[in-house]
């Protein structure tokens, strides 16, 4: 039996040590652009709490709608008059006889009392329940286009935040392999000073370069490092997990070079941003609405039911309490007369305040078609960039080349050597740069083309 027991007790240790293996376990993520794009939209901070507002704004829609629908409360009250309240009624009420000016203290209530009753409200016409109704429906679009707001800008900080991730890799890959490079040429160069065959200052030329080289490696590789937990955070991830993105810088910029875009049009009333201005302005005209729709009367009408019954000590639930009812059956009618000016100077602010929200529609009108024409250069001058920096790459490596031989050959000095790495690697670092400004240009002119309109999950 005991060792049943012991064996017992070893089981469920191992179980519970699998358990919280489990529980610490860091998850893995192997992602494309296309995936990383799809599972940020669903799991990033910023679109859970825009999809979280637009949920707000349904509930604060049928908030306001049930306002103008019944209303039913009820109410039971229990009082026990610890001193009962004394009235005085004269004296000849009970004695003829007895002197007109005096009287007689007497309590009628009896000590305790319980009543129990229920009230039906029901609101027949309001006007600014009406414009209410209309302004929530506003409201809701406005956190409607938010949302789809927030969601192009997630998209576009993604597709920046991969981007920077692969243009970090490339460069780590690249720093490396000149690195390596340089390495070897120091190390020859090293072997050729040692043997007389060159002067010492070329081999701490190749010094100079190769540690500012190196140092520059470093950097990168904690820069990739940073850059990958950007991209967790605004996918979401938890900065713990470990990521692993399956694109390459060049692939993603050829897949990114779209001439076709350029030539896109679009209206500035389908732009997001001209669109949540629009919202705007129809909420100022709404409000507008909703100070004159004060001057109206109101209508409300009401019923209760209720029972209420009463004695010297508490027999509320005893079958002889005698219980009494009572209903009341009313209509209510609230209208404004006069405000000494005050709901006039109300709509005049609400009506200036709408003056000004057209002025920033037609800004933002404005705006929005100089934000396409600044966003379709700057692609424009990513692409030509690029195309630039392609020429100049297979240039500064041919020069390179030349200069390498030159110099083993002993034609070329250590500092025309240098001069020509260090131009290599400049370009190699704006080719690089080239393509990941291909990629994010075209997201950011993607982001100002888009008329995307939110479509509201069906439940």
């Amino acid at each position: 039996m005991q060792k049943i027991i012991i064996l017992l007790v070893c089981i469920l240790g191992t179980i519970n040590y699998s358990q919280a293996q489990d529980s610490t376990e860091v998850q893995t993520f192997s992602l494309s652009l296309e995936d990383a794009i799809i599972y940020g939209l669903q799991n990033s901070y910023t679109t859970k709490n825009a999809r979280t507002d637009v949920e707000i704004a349904l509930k604060q829609k049928w908030e306001i709608i049930a306002q103008g629908l019944p209303q039913i409360g009820g109410e039971i009250t229990y009082q026990n008059q610890l001193i009962q309240p004394t009235s005085f009624i004269p004296a000849v009420v009970f004695d003829p006889s007895a002197d007109p000016g005096s009287f007689i203290p007497v309590q009628f209530s009896q000590k305790q009392n319980a009543s129990a009753i229920a009230t039906w409200n029901q609101l027949l016409f309001d006007g600014s329940y009406i414009v209410g109704v209309q302004s929530s429906k506003t409201l809701l679009q406005i956190s409607q286009n938010a949302k789809v707001k927030t969601d192009l800008e997630v998209k576009q900080g993604i597709i920046e935040a991969y981007g920077n991730v692969l243009l970090a890799r490339e460069s780590v890959s690249i720093l490396q392999k000149n690195l390596n490079t340089l390495d070897k040429n120091l190390s020859d160069t090293q072997k050729i000073f040692e043997n007389g065959l060159t002067e010492e200052e070329d081999v701490e030329q190749l010094q100079i370069t190769f540690l500012g080289l190196e140092t520059q490696l470093n950097n990168t590789v904690r820069q990739l490092a940073i850059a990958y937990d950007m991209l967790k955070l605004t996918l979401g991830i938890s900065i713990d997990s470990k990521l692993e993105v399956t694109d390459s810088l060049e692939d993603l910029a050829m897949q990114y070079y779209d001439l076709n875009l350029l030539t896109q049009s679009i209206s500035p009333e389908n732009n997001i941003d001209f669109r949540i201005a629009e919202d705007q302005t129809n909420l100022a005209r709404t409000e507008v609405k909703l100070e004159k729709s004060k001057a109206l009367p109101r209508l409300s009408a009401y019923i209760n039911y209720g029972t209420a019954g009463a004695s010297n000590s508490f027999t509320f639930f005893d079958d002889e309490q005698r219980y009494f009812e009572q209903s009341i059956v009313g209509v209510s009618l609230s209208v404004p007369i006069f405000s000494s000016g005050m709901r006039a100077a109300r709509t005049a602010q609400k009506e200036l305040a709408y003056r000004k929200s057209l002025e920033d529609l037609e800004q933002t009108r404005n705006q929005v078609k100089l934000e396409i024409a600044s966003a379709r250069n700057d692609y424009q001058f990513a692409l030509d960039n690029f195309a630039t920096q392609e020429k100049n790459l297979a240039l500064s490596e041919r020069i390179e080349n030349k200069n390498s031989i030159k110099f083993f050959e002993g034609i070329a000095s250590s500092f025309e050597l240098s001069e020509a790495q260090t131009q290599l690697y400049q370009a190699q670092q704006d080719y690089l740069q080239a393509m990941y400004e291909v990629i994010a240009n075209k997201a950011a002119l993607e982001k100002t083309l888009d008329t995307t309109t939110y479509q509201p999950q069906q439940n």
